[in-house]
């Protein structure tokens, strides 16, 4: 997780630097526009993206319940051998054991399927979402004449007179 901190710490200051270099080789008395961007906050917020999202979760509803239903099946399971521990036999306490054991598997597997299931069409939200971004934020730039537009999640700090994440939301919205 230190290396996970680390690797963004670094990026943070790779975009700095970046921005730095780019503000350096601009003439002093020129003006340099810059807009900040959160790409997943502007997708996520839109109307068209947060009902595809609707969508996937009414789609993978089932898998979920049936994942909810297992829990509940291994609680009620370990419910039961902590009740009757003491009346129950050893081979019975094994069977409930490997009940449970199979069932935690089950869990675990039907739990990686479904994430993977969503991260799979979560992608595909952004792959279709990408043009549409790539033509609010080209129309933004044309209208507002920004000269550099950056990706939030690299920058440490960032005044919010130049984060255009509203407005792209915004114009996704009206483009719908």
């Amino acid at each position: 997780m230190a290396s996970q901190s680390a690797k963004r710490l670094l990026k943070g200051l790779a975009a700095m630097l970046v921005a730095a270099c780019t503000l350096a080789a601009v003439d002093a008395s020129a003006q340099l526009k810059i807009a900040v961007l959160n790409v997943q906050r502007a997708l996520g917020e839109s109307e068209e993206a947060k009902g595809l999202a609707e969508g996937i979760q009414q789609d993978l509803q089932e898998q979920q319940d049936e994942l909810q239903t297992l829990q509940e099946e291994i609680q009620a399971l370990q419910e039961q051998l902590e009740k009757d521990a003491e009346i129950l036999g050893d081979d019975e306490k094994r069977r409930i054991a490997k009940d449970i054991e199979d069932k935690r598997l089950d869990l675990e597997f039907g739990a990686n399927k479904l994430q993977k299931e969503v991260q799979d069409r979560q992608e595909e939200i952004l792959r279709q979402m990408a043009p549409k971004l790539d033509a609010v934020l080209k129309d933004l730039i044309e209208i507002e004449g920004y000269d550099v537009v950056l990706q939030r999640s690299g920058l440490l700090y960032v005044n919010t007179k130049h984060d255009i994440t509203r407005k792209v939301t915004e114009k996704l919205n009206e483009k719908q």
